[in-house]
């Protein structure tokens, strides 16, 4: 019953927009979060942070160039490029900033939902994780330590050549990117598909290309090669003329052409060629499958709508219907379609009730205030609604468990919050044994019932008269121990639930029972006190006369209460 209010964990106000979240942050069951819950310690960056996510995205557009230049230099590094490895050495600058700055983002501890600040867990989980060596292998420039280490500035180019394509692992951005966008609901997921899909098609003609070539440049005879059997001394050309051929091949094989122009000449290009083919089609059915569904999705309204007219006509031609009757079927379903592109009941069906009534208010509140039925009435009749604030730690449904009625009034979150359920007939169950426990949670709760505004009051049945028949005299610390009794045995005047937590209700009468009731001797319905004395002081104040026997409807003395049944009817003598 206990509910601790929630938040989405935020850095300093930078999280502007939700949507782009993939996940939620939420607290650890049991825990409330403080003032300091959504500061991070000093030097210490929130993965969500948006200046974060804008240096993550431009990170990715380095990775492009990654994934571009790493199979182009393995390919053409023997001819002329020397320009994009002074480039290499810029963009790897940016990756080894980011490594270090890696060691200063918080991290989800997965266990607990919470951000862990601690600069010594941040540097373990992450030297620990396989995200350290590759961010390290793919960044580090091979060559140029290998050239200061050994003394020469040239050697062993197709080994650095392999080591950089270790630069590949940075993809696992674009990835993440792309899974990030197709979340966000600002940006079209389709958009962000048929991106993807083209993204990986540019990726996989480009890196195929190079990797064909790259086969050609290192055979043992050249010029029984693909490329050689079209270009005399190939290797000697232009890096653009040898490029413009491997993407022709990779494009022309990808797409199954097979223009025969240019064929595998020798065995290890022979088995290349069975292995992308083999890749092609896999790809080839992924990218088809991925369209056809953008497509099929987008068009199911109309098939829906099309297969409609078609039943309409069927049925309209078989029965021989008039073409007034057969037009207004066809007009209404074709308003039926259109009335439905609004999602109205789609959007609304599986919303809680207090939201859906929420939604009704805003739009619907002005409309009905001003029919002529409703006006000058309060806001709180036309919403019918009854609302006071419940803070982090508050309870609700205590007051129908204490009394053992139906809440008396409904309870709605405005925002998301973690609550804890206690079944009441665990809760009684459990207090039975704790008869001192017991008297705590009863001074506790009437304490919180004198707190409560008269509004309040008056909307809930039995407390206001619970708590006129409660006396006066509070306890203080010098009070004895039988003070104390005392006043917890006139707590239970007219609330058993209070007392042993498991109430009977009986009604009492202050007369004969085969007496005609009188003026001022209407009979009371009453929560059984503990002790018959409870009993008799609670007739005293209802009646205004003390009695001093019990008998039932049939004339049978009550000696022992705990032989009443609920509904049991009482005759105060």
């Amino acid at each position: 019953m206990s509910l601790p209010s929630l938040d989405r964990r935020r850095s300093n106000g930078e999280i502007r927009n939700l949507a782009s979240i993939s996940s939620s942050l939420l607290p650890a069951l049991g825990t409330t979060p403080d003032e300091g819950y959504f500061n991070l310690k000093k030097y210490i960056i929130a993965p969500y942070d948006r200046r974060y996510r804008l240096w993550q995205t431009f990170l990715v557009a380095l990775v492009v160039y990654s994934a571009w230049s790493s199979p182009f230099e393995l390919a053409f590094r023997e001819m002329s490029i020397e320009p994009l490895l002074i480039t290499d050495l810029f963009v790897d600058a940016f990756f080894a900033f980011d490594i270090i700055l890696t060691f200063f983002v918080a991290y989800l501890d997965t266990s607990t939902y919470f951000l862990v600040d601690d600069h010594k867990k941040i540097a373990i989980r992450y030297v620990k994780h396989l995200h350290f060596p590759m961010d390290l292998a793919s960044t580090l420039p091979f060559q140029q330590i290998y050239q200061v280490i050994a003394g020469t500035p040239h050697g062993r180019a197709g080994v650095f050549g392999f080591l950089n394509m270790l630069r590949l692992w940075r993809l696992r951005r674009v990835s993440e990117l792309f899974s990030r966008l197709e979340k966000d609901i600002r940006v079209s997921y389709s958009l962000t598909r048929a991106s993807k899909l083209l993204c990986v098609t540019l990726f996989a003609v480009h890196f195929t290309g190079c990797m064909y070539f790259w086969l050609a440049f290192h055979h043992k005879s050249p010029e029984n090669t693909w490329i050689g059997k079209q270009v005399e001394d190939f290797k000697h050309g232009s890096v653009r003329s040898g490029y413009t051929y491997s993407m022709y091949w990779s494009i022309v094989t990808l797409s199954t052409v097979g223009y025969g122009d240019l064929h595998a000449e020798n065995t290890t290009e022979k088995v290349f060629n069975i292995f992308y083919m083999l890749f092609n089609i896999g790809l080839t059915a992924y990218i088809i499958g991925n369209m056809t569904n953008l497509v099929v999705h987008s068009s199911v309204g109309t098939f829906a709508m099309r297969d409609a007219f078609n039943k309409i006509l069927q049925y309209a031609s078989k029965n021989r219907l008039p073409e007034g009757l057969k037009e207004q079927m066809l007009a209404h379903t074709q308003l039926k379609f259109k009335t439905a592109e609004l999602q109205q009941e789609e959007v609304l069906q599986d919303l809680p009730k207090a939201i859906r009534a929420g939604i009704a208010q805003h739009l619907f509140h002005n409309v009905v205030e001003k029919t002529y039925l409703f006006k000058g009435l309060s806001d709180d009749f036309i919403s019918q609604l009854f609302l006071f604030k419940l803070e982090s730690g508050s309870m609700a449904g205590e007051i129908g468990v204490m009394f053992n009625i139906p809440q008396p009034y409904t309870v709605r979150s405005r925002r998301l919050s973690q609550v804890i359920r206690i079944n009441h007939h665990h809760f009684k169950q459990m207090v039975k044994p704790f008869s001192k426990d017991g008297k705590a949670i009863i001074s506790n709760f009437t304490q919180f019932l004198k707190g409560l505004g008269g509004g309040v009051l008056e909307e809930i049945p039995h407390v206001a008269e619970f708590l006129s028949d409660l006396p006066d005299k509070r306890p203080t610390q010098n009070d004895s121990t039988c003070d104390e009794d005392d006043q917890y045995k006139g707590q239970t005047e007219n609330s058993s639930p209070l007392s042993n937590l498991d109430p009977i209700r009986v009604k009492i009468h202050g007369h004969q029972p085969n007496e005609k009731i009188k003026n001022g001797t209407t009979p009371k319905l009453i929560i059984l006190p503990d002790s018959v004395e409870d009993l008799f002081r609670v007739a005293e104040k209802k009646f205004g006369k003390r009695g001093s026997k019990i008998v039932m409807a049939d004339g049978s003395e009550v000696e022992d209460l705990s032989a009443l049944r609920d509904n049991d009817e009482l005759y105060i003598l």
